[in-house]
């Protein structure tokens, strides 16, 4: 439903709804509007796309529910607004349209502007020294790294809460979060040996140098020219802003560790060709995310999530999302069910969405959750990479290219081993959260994912 509020106006006008800028995913605070696809005074039937909207995930259309008319349009496609602003206002009878060329909205800005009043910063506490009988072990060795690492001196808060009054790590967060201020620390003096003070005091002034006058620079490098060096800067996008964000804090606040394995992938190949014979084509990504799928099945406690009460939060749905790149950034359409789909299944649900994906159809529903991500960059050439968690998923699968290496004849007891071989093999990197797996069921996945692309028969059954 298109979300309306009832807002006031100053003049009693027409019948009419209030269309509010919605929120279209669960991390979405401010939007923009794109485009208009109607004009003031234009007709909308249900299911019309009344304008574009871009959010923290994507592009999505804004459809109309019922029947109307446009009646004025209250934000400029292109400025960004937080969610809840008013958008357009839509009446019923188009004979109401021109009673609302000086509609204004009360209340609107005061609820999205900041607030007049503002309350004062309070002044800031300087922290004072006090004289402390540890020395240089006043500080816990963490408080030391912290304060250290922002030059500033934390032995001004002895004592501490730590054992004999020391400083702790917890000290130096309060006093920050508390706007103390801290000194900061001076450079350490160069200490000079008292045998080269010495020699240096004895020494014979050196004779006066004549000065020289400094040669005139070419006029092509006398001046610095901004202009010789031009640079642009480009604003972001509100979705490379969100996932500028939701990284940072993924990699700052979520303890990933990585596990990696290589898989001959010449067994896949053969497949694929095999089938092509038979004019059934797939591609190896497709494979791939069949057995990702089915080696959930097989390891779920990868298919799990950390919850905000810090709980372990199983899965009983195996969706895999699919990193697909953008003209405006990298999004995870989600494939649901993805162990219950056979390969040819796989493959045209990936082609649909990476298309809508690209022409920025999506829905919110089909981009928004997930229990496990891959991204493949092995189509770009690259053979081995590092990704990053989405949470609250626990792990992502990073996959390369398949690229020929020679490597060992198996050993079997008893038997000669053979000559080396080529063989194609693949990298994959499985980063996982600590929090939820650990090394053993990691290594578990690796193995069960490995077992199924070596085995590419068992993907059949």
């Amino acid at each position: 439903m298109v979300p309306m509020r009832p807002f006031s106006s100053s003049d009693d006008f027409p019948p009419h709804n209030v269309y509010v800028l919605p929120a279209l995913s669960p991390t979405m605070e401010t939007g923009r509007v794109v485009s208009w696809n109607f004009s003031e005074g234009e007709s909308f039937s249900p299911g019309d796309t009344l304008c574009e909207i871009e959010t923290d995930k994507a592009t999505v259309g804004y459809e109309a529910q019922d029947e109307g008319y446009l009646a004025k349009i209250m934000v400029e496609a292109g400025d960004e607004h937080p969610v809840g602003v008013p958008i357009c206002v839509v009446v019923e009878e188009e004979e109401d349209v021109d009673k609302f060329a000086n509609f204004q909205v009360e209340g609107a800005e005061e609820e999205t502007a900041p607030s007049a009043d503002i309350t004062e910063s309070p002044t800031p506490v300087v922290a004072a020294p006090v004289e402390n009988p540890l020395g240089e072990f006043v500080l816990f060795p963490s408080a030391r790294h912290l304060s250290q690492s922002r030059s500033l001196d934390a032995s001004v808060l002895y004592p501490g809460s730590g054992k004999d009054g020391r400083v702790t790590k917890g000290d130096v967060l309060t006093a920050l979060s508390e706007g103390k201020i801290l000194p900061s620390l001076a450079p350490a003096p160069h200490q000079i040996s008292q045998a080269h003070a010495t020699a240096a005091d004895n020494a014979a002034p050196p004779p006066p140098v004549a000065p020289i006058s400094p040669s005139p620079l070419p006029a092509s490098i006398a001046v610095d020219d901004a202009s010789s060096n031009p640079y642009e800067d480009v604003p972001n996008s509100n979705m490379r802003k969100i996932i500028a964000r939701r990284l940072t804090e993924s990699k700052t606040t979520v303890p990933h560790f990585y596990t990696s394995a290589e898989i001959h992938l010449d067994p896949i190949l053969a497949l694929r060709k095999d089938f092509a014979k038979q004019d059934i084509k797939f591609s190896v990504n497709d494979v791939i995310v069949r057995a990702a799928a089915l080696a959930l099945r097989d390891v779920p406690e990868i298919n799990a999530s950390y919850t905000a009460d810090g709980q372990i939060q199983m899965s009983n749905s195996i969706d895999i999302c699919i990193a697909v790149a953008t003209p405006g950034g990298l999004i995870t359409p989600i494939v649901p069910q993805t162990d219950a789909l056979g390969l040819m299944q796989i493959n045209a649900k990936i082609k649909d969405l990476a298309t809508r994906a690209r022409d920025n159809k999506l829905l919110p529903e089909e981009f928004q959750g997930g229990t496990f991500t891959i991204s493949n960059l092995g189509m770009f050439g690259i053979t081995e990479f590092t990704a990053v968690i989405n949470p609250p998923q626990c792990a992502i699968l990073a996959v390369g290219g398949g690229i020929p290496k020679v490597v060992p004849a198996p050993f079997i007891e008893g038997e000669d081993r053979g000559p080396p071989q080529v063989k194609t093999m693949m990298t994959v990197k499985l980063s996982a959260d600590r929090r939820v797996a650990d090394e053993q069921q990691a290594a578990r996945y690796l193995q069960a994912i490995s077992e199924y692309l070596e085995n590419p028969k068992m993907l059949m059954l």
